[in-house]
């Protein structure tokens, strides 16, 4: 058995900016994206987002929506959402503060570390609404954050119905139907 210490990089953003491909960085580890997504998954984010684009652009919201942007968490730790909402003033390049809602499509690679690690990040960091949807299930989990910064699962308020909504801080409403996103 060696006694020899393991060596273990820790990386930063400014690594994470001179690398090809699709990958995170979680607190300093590289974490590989899965290959690309698979039919269902697309058609989700697709439908979430012209959802979602049509509710804010009614109202004149000051948000849009992202799919695919980096979230530039810390200075140890990038995260790429499949769909987010961010309100107030939009990013250049990536974004650098928690969105007001972070969406992730589930899939059987992914489905484990977006329910754990991803959800404890993003309550951490503040994302104000956390949307899990399972396109082959055909369900959505509703993370709120509450007043103390925990989550607060709202799934069970929506698990039946056809259509919900949320509201953002700045007062915007999206509504979702859930008809639209898994058709």
């Amino acid at each position: 058995m060696s006694t020899a210490p393991r060596y273990q990089p820790h990386y930063s953003v400014a690594d994470y900016l001179q690398w090809e491909g699709d990958w995170e960085l979680w607190n300093g580890t590289v974490v590989a994206m899965s290959p690309s997504p698979l039919g269902p998954h697309e058609r989700a984010a697709s439908k979430l987002v012209f959802q979602i684009e049509s509710c804010l652009q009614a109202q004149a919201c000051s948000c849009a929506t992202y799919a695919g942007l980096d979230w530039i968490v810390s200075e140890d730790t990038v995260v790429r959402p499949d769909v987010m909402v961010v309100c107030g003033s939009q990013p250049g390049r990536h974004l650098e503060r928690p969105p007001a809602v972070a969406i992730e499509i589930l899939s059987d690679a992914t489905a484990e570390k977006d329910r754990t690690a991803k959800r404890s990040l993003y309550e951490l960091a503040g994302v104000g609404h956390y949307l899990l949807v399972d396109p082959i299930a055909k369900t959505i989990e509703w993370l709120e954050l509450g007043v103390h910064g925990a989550y607060r699962d709202r799934s069970a308020e929506i698990a039946q119905a056809d259509r919900f909504s949320l509201t953002l801080a700045d007062g915007c409403r999206i509504d979702f139907d859930r008809r639209v996103t898994f058709a």
